[in-house]
């Protein structure tokens, strides 16, 4: 039997069951053991113990059922893929293969630690910005912010890498690639 989604979350945001699957993700439980470490008695231990078993997350010998959990990460929705707009421009194979592995639709998920990679990443976050343009704080947070919480990290790095400059309380795009219309 499969747990859907919605009653993996029924069964299991109950407090003493989700600390009973806590406990039985480092092996099989003990109920008395498993009462005195979560200060609650041993009828509430064995109750979440029984609708554990029922569900399917724990097997009989009261350990998690790690396949019952990969089954259920199977039927979960993949993450979007990178949105074509964060492709767009002249960015080789392993830029895009870069940009791809760090952004869900248009959004960063995180900010990647190796340098390269960064530099790819703050970038493309460069385009956003028009050459020629002044931005106050204000406006370059709240465009960094639509792609990453940590706007404030994204705009240090950016100054930091020469993707953007700063001087009397203004930002401007200094860095970066440049389309250039030859006509």
């Amino acid at each position: 039997m499969t747990l859907s989604a919605t009653d993996f979350l029924r069964v299991a945001l109950d407090p003493h069951r989700l600390a009973v699957l806590g406990l039985a993700a480092s092996g099989p439980l003990d109920i008395d053991d498993a009462a005195y470490r979560l200060s609650i008695t041993v009828g509430q231990v064995r109750r979440a113990v029984s609708r554990l078993v029922e569900a399917g997350l724990l097997d009989s010998n009261l350990a998690l059922n790690r396949q019952a959990l990969r089954d259920l990460a199977e039927t979960l929705p993949a993450d979007e893929a990178v949105s074509p707009l964060v492709l767009e421009g002249p960015w080789s194979q392993e830029e895009k293969d870069i940009l791809g592995r760090f952004f869900v639709g248009t959004r960063l998920t995180e900010i990647p630690a190796p340098h390269a990679r960064r530099r790819v990443i703050l970038e493309r976050l460069a385009q956003e910005f028009e050459v020629g343009l002044r931005y106050s704080e204000k406006e370059v947070n709240s465009l960094l912010q639509t792609f990453h919480p940590d706007y404030a990290a994204l705009r240090r790095f950016m100054v930091d890498e020469g993707f953007l400059s700063r001087a009397d309380g203004s930002y401007w795009r200094s860095g970066g690639r440049v389309e250039v219309d030859i006509a």
